[in-house]
């Protein structure tokens, strides 16, 4: 709806909108009034793809380092990505349960957190950080550090990948993550190899389904995509180096496609090091994919993957404003609002949000952004939510921004 509209919003949820001067249902005389004129209402932006504890601290920190440091530098990252009007993220790996709790609660402000946990990694594959001093385990070595930070959960076999699912999903998980192929942040695997067999994918995504949720994949090339595919996983993370035979596999058996817009710009990760030759092959693809999403009609999400960095953390709706190179402002916000709570109710019972998301709709939940401009008409205003974003709310609630 573009036309003028009251908004009235009680317990959370949205309970009326009608036009202007309408007679809604009657408002405690205390009742907060904002006003909206010549702005626009938006529901709250959804990250798909989002590593609520590793965003703003250097690797060897996460990795490495202290648990206390990671988690008091995760609370305050949890905070600003409110501000940015993200009001719901979907982690795909990290030790998050906590923060999720500490949000959920009430003790520290931030965003809904649907939690994947460890992300299950083969032995060298995209998710196997450990340092050189813990590599090879025997067969009763100890976890690494990595491992007892819940970071990664390393398992090679059915037997252990049946094992790292369900524990994960024990700790509350509300979908597994797995690594299908080479990553850029990764030391040990080259961009284009294949990780996991078809037999232990399956393995995770039996025990996700048995738990009424789901598995996703980072892949990027299309041997690993296929793979995924012919498992069962619902959900591709990344893709850029796919091809047109295996975006057509995607939209003939409806699975999700999260992409995120990796350019060789000012956002490029990492600039220098022995992986700047992973990132400038991995960003070569992501205008071919895009083009093959949208020609295919495979059902696209969007995620930003913003890893180690505070000053890329906080160009979230940046990363979302570049999705104008291929889509419509309106297509692009549809992404992050309405498709995204599309991804994220394949969750199922293992949901831990229920409600309604990604919508300004009678009975949907009140994650609302008061927009200072018509993003419809200018995207960029996303990108400046400090001061383009006049309020920002969740579950009826006006975030506060220091």
């Amino acid at each position: 709806m573009t036309w003028p509209r009251d908004v009235e919003i009680a317990e959370g949820t949205i309970r009326s909108i009608l036009p202007p001067g309408g007679a809604p249902p009657s408002a405690p005389a205390a009742a907060t009034v904002l006003d909206g004129t010549g702005r626009t209402l938006i529901p709250g932006l959804i990250d798909a793809h989002w590593h609520a504890a590793f965003t703003a601290i250097a690797p060897t920190a996460a990795m490495a380092g202290d648990v206390g440091y990671l988690y008091a530098a995760a609370v305050v990252s949890a905070g600003r990505t409110l501000q940015r009007g993200f009001t719901t993220v979907r982690d795909l790996g990290g030790p998050t349960f906590g923060l999720k709790r500490a949000i959920d609660e009430g003790v520290i402000p931030g965003p809904r957190i649907h939690p994947s946990g460890a992300f299950i990694s083969q032995s060298g594959g995209h998710g196997d950080f450990r340092l050189p001093h813990e590599v090879p385990r025997g067969a009763a070595g100890h976890l690494s550090h990595i491992e007892l930070l819940g970071v990664a959960a390393i398992a090679d076999g059915e037997a252990e990948v049946l094992r790292a699912s369900r524990e994960v999903l024990r700790q509350g998980a509300s979908q597994l993550k797995l690594m299908a192929g080479g990553g850029v942040a990764s030391h040990y695997d080259p961009l284009d190899v294949s990780q996991y067999t078809v037999a232990e994918m399956r393995a995770a995504v039996s025990a996700a389904e048995n738990w009424g949720t789901y598995a996703t994949v980072h892949a990027y090339t299309p041997r690993a995509i296929r793979t995924a595919v012919e498992a069962g996983v619902r959900c591709i993370e990344h893709g850029q180096l796919i091809d047109r035979a295996t975006a057509e596999l995607l939209a003939e058996n409806d699975v999700w496609w999260c992409l995120q817009p990796f350019l060789d710009d000012e956002d490029a990760v990492p600039m220098t090091g022995p992986n700047r030759d992973k990132q400038r092959a991995m960003v070569a693809g992501t205008d071919r994919a895009y083009e093959l999403a949208i020609t295919h009609g495979v059902k696209v999400a969007f995620g930003t993957d913003t890893l180690f960095d505070a000053r890329l953390a906080a160009r979230q709706g940046a990363q979302l404003a570049k999705l104008s190179r291929w889509y419509t402002p309106a297509q692009a916000l549809q992404q992050a609002t309405f498709h995204n709570a599309q991804l994220l109710r394949l969750s199922g019972e293992r949901n831990p949000y229920p409600g309604t998301l990604g919508v300004v709709e009678e009975g949907a939940v009140a994650d609302l952004i008061l927009v200072d401009g018509d993003p419809l008409a200018d995207l960029s205003l996303i990108a400046r939510p400090e001061e383009a974003f006049t309020a920002i709310l969740k579950d009826g609630r006006i975030v506060e921004r220091g």
